[in-house]
């Protein structure tokens, strides 16, 4: 296997909704969420070689090496690889926006935990696969699931579930939202009550970080008002980007021309099962 590139998913995901049920004593937050997975995303190719480094093949615009969350993650897995001293590089086709809420860098790590740890021989279980992958972001572990969940907890405890796999349209303002100013802002809401998820429908749900978001960035309010006008919408985690339910694939595109030139959007199906274990298998056999 050595100097062939393996290519896998790495698959965006969208918070069907987010709800923020109390500030823990470790300044973290309870949360309520349905992660839904999306038949959109990256690529990332991974390369045995016998240098024994872990190297980009393309670092990230403003972006540190040892900063980038692919580095990071194949770093952990190093006290685990097996004898052999491969290196490995890394290349990551992006197609995912940047800080919108889709969970980019935390599914580019979670697909290189999931290949390294077979193209290394590291033989790790899925859950320490997670538990390794928590200490890179919030969202990663999800990744390594694979599975549309709802989760609890700061978005750890999963919970593995079916949603029909509709269409969604999502789009990206050009503005940058920070996560910590939000979830450190006094006017976030910290008090909605937990949802039982065997009761779960998207009207009586909501994204708690919507409102303070829209406030903050007039860009987000005017995509939310705008995608309603079509279809069910909401803004995915603590934002920017926004998305919209729809039935069909035609239904989402024919919406895309009436957003403002200075969005960027893409139509999406949504699914049960990430395409990334499926490729998984195929190195394996």
């Amino acid at each position: 296997m050595l100097d062939k590139t393996f290519w896998f998913s790495s698959p965006a995901k969208i918070n069907l909704f987010l709800h923020v049920c109390g500030r823990r004593l470790d300044g973290y937050h309870n949360l309520q969420t349905l992660f839904q997975l999306l038949d959109y995303g990256d690529k990332i190719g991974l390369t045995l070689n016998k240098s024994s480094k872990i190297t980009l093949k393309h670092n990230l615009d403003d972006v540190n090496f040892d900063d980038n969350l692919v580095v990071k993650a194949a770093k952990l897995l190093l006290p685990f690889k097996a004898q052999e001293k491969f290196g490995i590089e890394i290349d990551i086709q992006k197609s995912i926006p940047m800080g919108g809420g889709l969970g980019g860098g935390s599914s580019n790590a979670a697909t290189v935990l999931k290949a390294l740890n077979i193209l290394w021989g590291c033989n790790l279980r899925e859950q320490q696969l997670a538990e390794l992958g928590l200490g890179l972001g919030a969202d990663v572990p999800v990744f390594i699931n694979g599975r549309t969940a709802f989760a609890e907890g700061v978005g750890d405890k999963l919970f593995n579930t079916e949603q029909p796999e509709k269409y969604f349209l999502v789009a990206t303002p050009n503005v940058h939202i920070s996560t910590q100013q939000i979830f450190t802002h006094e006017a976030l809401p910290r008090n909605t009550e937990k949802l039982d998820f065997n009761l779960y429908n998207f009207a009586n749900t909501k994204n708690d970080c919507e409102k303070l978001v829209c406030k903050l960035k007039p860009e987000v309010a005017y995509l939310v008002d705008r995608l309603l006008n079509y279809a069910p919408s909401r803004m995915t985690g603590t934002g920017s980007s926004v998305f919209a339910m729809f039935e069909t694939h035609e239904q989402a595109s024919n919406v895309i021309k009436h957003l403002p030139e200075n969005a960027s959007a893409f139509v999406a199906k949504g699914m049960n099962v990430s395409p990334l274990q499926s490729e998984l298998d195929r190195i394996v056999q």
